[in-house]
């Protein structure tokens, strides 16, 4: 397992302070934090098996387009051939979607759904 770093002691060295978590959103750093995330949180079951984050207990099917499924599958791919992560397409989807509720709030979810209902691309026709 690899040290901790005490980022309250590397802070002091530098003659700073610790102010609180930052988080990437895009771009490299943010993939190079998502890797991190995966590498902290998936963790082998003792009974052995397919790493997993414990606390993801409850099981549900999500339907996708086959071009979002395409794209987790490259994603997953990549991330387990350049980084040596052992990690499957909805894993990878799931922390995705654990970051992306995380970051929103009723009010934008709520404007999505009213924009897709005016275009006419959230509504059934029956």
């Amino acid at each position: 397992m690899k040290p901790r770093l005490k980022m309250d002691k590397i802070a002091k060295s530098l003659g700073g302070e610790r102010r609180g978590k930052i988080e990437a959103r895009g771009g490299y750093f943010g993939a190079m934090q998502l890797l991190a995330d995966l590498q902290d949180r998936l963790r082998a079951p003792a009974g052995g098996g397919r790493s997993t984050d414990p606390r993801w207990t409850e099981r549900r099917l999500l339907p996708l387009a086959p071009e979002t499924l395409k794209r987790l599958e490259q994603l997953a791919d990549k991330i387990r051939t350049e980084r040596g992560v052992k990690i499957e397409p909805m894993q990878l989807a799931a922390l995705l979607l654990e970051r992306a509720t995380d970051r929103l709030e009723v009010h934008d979810a709520e404007a999505l759904f009213q924009r897709r209902k005016a275009t006419g691309t959230g509504e059934k026709k029956g």
